[in-house]
């Protein structure tokens, strides 16, 4: 008999003054258009999911990184359909670690991977890594 994959779910509402809010609480996000894309909000998620990725694997591996993101995308019409869609997605993480272990690449690896924000997406994301001020090809 095959093991049953994990299933998360999540809940999201928007009122009719578009404020969100999550299913498990915490603090609502006004309606603020200017500041507040749905587009901000997007690469906002790819930044935490990929953290949030990566900081599971280091823990895993015995390490308790410092860790930040920041997100870049373009919106455009896509050639093949001719519908404005991401077209690119950068993110820079930088990490604190100390020690770097040898297998940080490894554990960077898996935390993109692992990212099912960036896995969702038609437009692969490039993800730069800079550990302890260093640039990990």
């Amino acid at each position: 008999m095959a093991a049953r994959p994990r299933v998360f779910t999540y809940d999201v509402s928007v009122d009719d003054a578009w404020v969100a809010r999550s299913g498990k609480g915490g603090t609502d996000i006004p309606n603020e258009e200017e500041a507040w894309t749905p587009e901000h909000l997007l690469l906002a998620g790819l930044g935490r999911c990929v953290l949030t990725s990566f900081r599971f694997h280091a823990r895993r591996a015995g390490l308790e990184p410092r860790s930040r993101a920041s997100a870049h995308g373009v919106v455009t019409r896509r050639e093949s359909d001719g519908r404005f869609a991401l077209v690119e997605a950068t993110v820079d993480i930088g990490v604190e670690l100390d020690p770097i272990p040898d297998g940080i690449r490894e554990v960077i690896a898996k935390g993109e991977r692992d990212c099912f924000v960036g896995a969702s997406l038609t437009v692969e994301p490039s993800y730069r890594w800079t550990v302890n001020g260093e640039e990990i090809p």
